[in-house]
């Protein structure tokens, strides 16, 4: 569904991309992982066309992201952001709703507001929830009602930017439980960047490692563990030794 060709993309001096050759196969979870500046979040930004670059080609669904109509191009897009990136100022309905009240996409308020509380209701939070503000909720149900927002507009794809960057160990669970069943149940084609290996473990069903600027191994996750390239090995396992130089 997703299809990237001789990516290239640099900030002056610094190559991050350094020619990504990778397809996203329609309906199935990739998982892209790599070390912290290995360049995962710039990859996901070329995709979504918030980034350009300098050379290479990505295409969906066979045509050309760059030549894409923005509107609809991003209304077949959901995502749920690191650090949940929720409006204080508005309720967690409003959030929910976010792109339903405006634009591209936009529904009478009393449809959105119901749209908002029945995806609440899917990521495991009340109703009453609704009418509470961000600053109310504990991380996790803000990182629930991120999610909740990602998958309002149905949309064909989902993209995960580190889901569970600060959340305890067993929070991480539920998330990772939740994304990998609503990415199965509606049929999306699921895109994530982590370095959390209980994360890649519970939602991919293919992963992706990225490091310095190239797609190092992709493959099943059933064959990640047996896959013979010792940069993957060195990452999965955490070792302080192998070819990935760490700072000491």
């Amino acid at each position: 569904m997703i299809t990237l060709s001789a990516v290239h993309k640099s900030f002056g001096a610094n190559r991050v991309l350094r020619g990504v050759d990778l397809t996203i196969p329609k309906g199935e979870s990739m998982v892209i992982i790599g070390g912290s500046g290995t360049g995962k979040s710039v990859l996901l930004k070329c995709v979504l066309g918030l980034v350009v670059p300098d050379t290479g080609t990505i295409s969906l669904d066979g045509q050309d992201v760059a030549r894409a109509d923005r509107d609809a191009f991003l209304a077949r897009f959901g995502m749920l952001f690191q650090g949940g990136a929720l409006f204080d100022s508005l309720k967690v309905w409003e959030n929910v709703a976010f792109r339903l009240l405006r634009g591209h996409l936009k529904r009478p308020k009393d449809e959105a507001r119901a749209i908002a509380i029945e995806k609440l209701r899917r990521v495991g939070l009340k109703p009453e929830t609704a009418d509470m503000f961000p600053a109310e909720l504990s991380g996790g149900m803000q990182k629930r009602v991120g999610l909740a927002r990602a998958i309002a507009a149905n949309p064909e794809i989902i993209f995960f930017d580190e889901p569970t960057t600060g959340l305890d160990p067993i929070m991480s669970g539920v998330i990772n439980a939740l994304i990998r069943e609503i990415v199965t149940e509606m049929g999306a084609t699921a895109m994530t960047i982590t370095h959390d290996m209980s994360s890649v473990r519970a939602i991919a069903d293919r992963v992706a490692m990225l490091h310095d600027g190239l797609i190092r191994w992709t493959g099943p996750v059933a064959e990640m563990d047996a896959a013979p390239d010792a940069y993957l090995q060195q990452f999965i396992h955490g070792r302080a030794d192998g070819p990935i130089a760490s700072v000491r």
